[in-house]
């Protein structure tokens, strides 16, 4: 059996060296499909498919939030530094000239390369991306593992949660189901009384009060609609047990769900299945609030 789990979640992962630390970050919230959105530094970006695919492995609906950083003080993640000539030679040249315009004495200091625009050039080699994903990974994973276990931890709630409004639903429905039978005999005995009000009391022509009574029976049935909400309960509880990914169709269940409902409610003439389909339709709508949440 599978583990229900909740789309709301948060993991998170961390790897540290001497010279290089890298932490992961995965926040989910309630998302109507899959989706991924990867913060990470642009020397990371050639990953990103890596991790998405990863990701993918744990994560089968809702919307991700995927924080990484990757930081590496070791001395070759510096690259080399280097003084551009051209630059400096022309900066001191403008200086030198103006200095001789003005009568001043210009003497060159090295602290002025410091506010020299441009002065310095960093070349840094690519990271090798095996190397990196060799740090990546396990903190990817570890963070994707505890989010998992926060997500399965409130998709229990959650499943108690639904039982529950479940049963409050099968209770609602229940009545209605006994109430159903009763309905076409109480309208035959309100229609003879009253046809022997009309008639002065006089014999009323049973055949007539039976065919009256056929037609209105046939038309408040709801039999059909009984037989097939209690299917989709029966069909509700078993995916709950079943497990796994199982909002889509908890939720497709509930739509059908609700549609019985409403097909008994504009059949049934009685106030007493009346009542109860409105509570029942409540209990449903507390059921599909509920189902959004799950994965």
């Amino acid at each position: 059996m599978f583990v229900i789990r909740s789309m709301t979640g948060f993991g998170r992962g961390e790897v540290k060296t001497d010279s290089i630390q890298c932490i992961v970050e995965i926040k989910t919230v309630n998302h109507r499909y899959s989706d991924f959105i990867i913060k990470m530094p642009r020397e990371l970006l050639p990953l990103e498919d890596r991790v998405r695919t990863e990701l993918q492995q744990f994560i089968q609906r809702g919307k991700a939030d995927v924080y990484i950083t990757y930081t590496d003080i070791s001395q070759n993640s510096f690259g080399t530094v280097t003084v551009d000539e051209g630059v400096v030679g022309a900066y001191f040249r403008a200086m030198r000239e103006a200095s001789e315009r003005l009568g001043y004495r210009f003497e060159p200091e090295m602290s002025m390369l410091f506010r020299i625009p441009d002065a310095f050039a960093q070349f840094r080699e690519e990271p090798d991306q095996e190397a990196v994903w060799k740090f990546l990974e396990p903190p990817l994973r570890t963070a994707a593992e505890r989010l998992v276990q926060m997500r399965e931890k409130e998709g229990e709630k959650l499943a108690e949660d639904l039982k529950k409004i479940l049963a409050n639903a099968q209770a609602l429905f229940q009545i209605v189901k006994e109430r159903s039978p009763y309905v076409p005999i109480e309208y035959r005995e309100k229609l003879t009384a009253r046809l022997a009000e009309l008639m002065d009391h006089a014999p009323v022509e049973e055949q007539r009060i039976a065919a009256e009574t056929a037609i209105f029976a046939d038309k408040c049935s709801i039999d059909e609609e009984i037989t097939r909400f209690e299917s989709h309960i029966q069909q509700f509880y078993d995916t709950l047990e079943a497990g796994g990914a199982v909002g889509r169709r908890l939720d497709f269940l509930v739509q059908e769900m609700n549609r019985e409902v409403n097909t008994m409610g504009s059949k049934a003439s009685d106030i007493t299945i009346t009542n109860q389909v409105i509570a029942l339709k409540s209990e449903i709508e507390k059921l599909r609030e509920q189902i959004q949440n799950l994965e």
